[in-house]
């Protein structure tokens, strides 16, 4: 008796993990993200730098552009802005009253060592204030689950960004991206099994505006998921 629950676990467990592999292979929006999050060949994924780590100055490099929102329409380029101080360069700001260095390295967007991750945004909708996924977020997020579960990206780990709009104070927003990438994360290994050491959740809070808005504009395109592959 024992032995017959064990084995019909054992084929439960092989069933979870087989069915979203399989359905990744007939799900045309699954199998586009597979390709945007899989490296090309010859091309490497870029290594992501810890806010505060010390680190070398980079060489001066073109800006790197956000990623199209998945599901959405591209966006218009904005204008470049200079990469390193010099001629033109904005002036630093100035330090926030109260804040400790070690808090503003901790606040501070996170920097890529270059720029040809594969990764992918995705609008997700929450209620607002809200960390709960709606109905509309797993549906957007089913094709998302399918394709790391797949056997094309079952060899890398991801990074699950949450980015909010600027509607609030940055300290809640920061707060805010967090609770939503982590509730991202939980979502995608619990309906898809995806292994938890496969999935990083870090929130950027309102400092990587995909759309460039007034303060206190709300914004369906700022309020999304962005998927980086972090290597292997």
């Amino acid at each position: 008796m024992t032995r017959s629950l064990l084995l019909a676990g054992a084929a439960a467990l092989a069933f979870v993990s087989v069915v979203p592999a399989v359905q990744a292979q007939s799900d045309p929006a699954a199998l586009q993200l597979i390709e945007r999050l899989r490296p090309q060949a010859g091309g490497q994924t870029r290594g992501i730098r810890v806010p505060g780590a010390v680190e070398a100055a980079p060489a001066a490099q073109a800006p790197v552009q956000p990623a199209p929102v998945y599901g959405q329409p591209a966006a218009a380029n904005p204008a470049p802005t200079p990469s390193v101080a010099g001629p033109g360069a904005p002036a630093a700001k100035p330090a926030t009253p109260g804040v400790s260095p070690t808090q503003a390295a901790a606040r501070a967007p996170v920097r890529e060592t270059t720029s040809d991750a594969p990764s992918a945004s995705i609008t997700v909708t929450f209620a607002s204030g809200s960390s709960m996924l709606t109905p509309a977020a797993e549906r957007a997020l089913a094709p998302l689950g399918r394709a790391l579960s797949s056997q094309d990206l079952s060899g890398f780990r991801f990074r699950i960004e949450g980015h909010t709009d600027n509607v609030g104070d940055a300290a809640s927003n920061q707060a805010l991206s967090e609770r939503r990438a982590a509730a991202v994360r939980e979502y995608l290994i619990a309906k898809f099994g995806v292994n938890p050491n496969r999935l990083v959740a870090v929130g950027l809070g309102e400092t990587q505006l995909l759309e460039q808005t007034p303060p206190q504009t709300s914004n369906a395109r700022n309020r999304r998921v962005q998927v980086v592959n972090i290597g292997s």
